[in-house]
């Protein structure tokens, strides 16, 4: 396969163009951080967006930019600090620190900050997106009350360069803390566990996050609350989880606790992650399922949204693995994220039901991407 790296839009949009005139499909890649997906169809070019790379503007005033794909996430991280700012998108940064804000607009990737902040598609104000006829498309713009064109940005989160390629992404930013505080609440039952996630989320108290942990015989709650009253919302936490019997406790000297929770999101070598879409409630059947499984558990308390860490094994005992957490969490979606090339051969990683979403999304496909071009058969259903 050879690889393109376009140093423009324009030469980005010609390049896929000329593939699609040849029936030549592209794969599009950032960093290489989360090769998820499906297989999909042999492509003759691999399409890098490493020199798209620019902060085009950062308008710190209006709290927003206009970043391209390239841009490492840790890049924006620490020059948006320097204004008092941040973009409230914090998944895992990937080996080196390499994973870009392209990769994760586009994989719908995230991170604990979900909870108050909402997923990537929330933060992305306005897009610019290479299609495979050669054309250029804007939706959006680069300010908070933009009501103007179609929500190209929502569509292509999480597409998987499916549609195109993302060129120019504005990105809504929010202040950065001056503090941070967690409380912790830990036990061994995973039924208390849940009562106490479920209490967090319903209380009065508005955690910047709100976690769970789950691994060996226990786990944990985290609770993180950010700006000047910080430590007494996580002194105030700590009693609602003491109220529930919980051992609880809180700290300022939280930054490990949730670098080890974004971490815990992607798999060890040999291992495999499963992300599992259900609801607050089922929280204890998974920490049950992972416990059964040998595997850790983390996840957004409030979003029913966990990741299940299976551990290195023999490929096809964790084919058999993923099938046994898919009974016994069915009907929530089970999605494959890291895995072995073996299993990705013999597991549909999308947990895929045909239903009339997939109809509409194939329908969407043909639309932008009619020459299926781009990362063709990597999607959900084939797409």
């Amino acid at each position: 396969m050879r690889s393109r790296t376009p140093e423009s839009a324009q030469e980005a949009a010609a390049l896929l163009q000329a593939c699609a005139a040849d029936s030549v499909g592209v794969r599009i890649a950032g960093a290489g951080t989360k090769p998820w997906g499906s297989p999909g169809a042999e492509c003759g070019v691999e399409l890098r967006t490493a020199a798209l790379d620019a902060v085009v503007e950062h308008n710190v005033g209006d709290f927003t930019a206009v970043v391209q794909p390239g841009v490492s996430l840790r890049e924006l991280d620490e020059r948006f600090a320097a204004s008092g700012q941040m973009l409230a998108l914090d998944p895992p940064y990937g080996e080196g620190d390499a994973a870009t804000l392209g990769g994760a607009i586009a994989t719908g990737d995230s991170g604990p900050l979900r909870h108050r902040y909402g997923a990537a598609r929330d933060l992305a104000l306005g897009i610019t997106v290479a299609l495979s006829d050669g054309s250029l498309a804007h939706a959006g713009g680069k300010v908070i009350k933009n009501v103007a064109g179609y929500d190209l940005a929502k569509l292509y989160s999480g597409s998987f360069g499916t549609l195109g390629l993302i060129c120019e992404i504005a990105v809504r930013l929010h202040p950065r803390p001056p503090v941070q505080a967690t409380a912790i609440g830990t036990t061994d039952d995973p039924g208390i566990l849940q009562r106490a996630a479920i209490a967090l989320a319903a209380s009065s108290l508005e955690a910047q996050s709100l976690d769970v942990r789950w691994g060996g015989e226990g786990g944990s709650v985290l609770a993180r609350f950010a700006g000047i009253a910080a430590a007494e919302q996580a002194d105030a936490a700590e009693r609602v989880l003491a109220q529930l019997g919980v051992d609880a406790a809180a700290t300022q000297d939280d930054d490990a606790l949730w670098a080890h929770q974004r971490g815990a999101q992607r798999s060890v070598e040999g291992g495999a992650v499963v992300r599992v879409s259900g609801r607050p409630t089922g929280l204890a059947d998974a920490c049950v399922a992972a416990q059964v499984a040998s595997a850790s558990l983390v996840g957004r308390a409030a979003l029913g949204l966990w990741w299940i860490a299976l551990p290195a094994t023999a490929p096809g005992e964790l084919v058999t693995a993923i099938a046994r957490l898919r009974k016994v969490l069915a009907p929530s979606a089970c999605v494959v994220l890291d895995a072995p090339s073996y299993v990705r051969a013999h597991v549909d990683p999308w947990d895929h039901v045909e239903d009339p979403a997939v109809v509409l999304m194939r329908r969407v496909k043909q639309r932008f991407d009619p020459t299926r071009t781009c990362n063709p058969g990597i999607y959900v259903g084939g797409i």
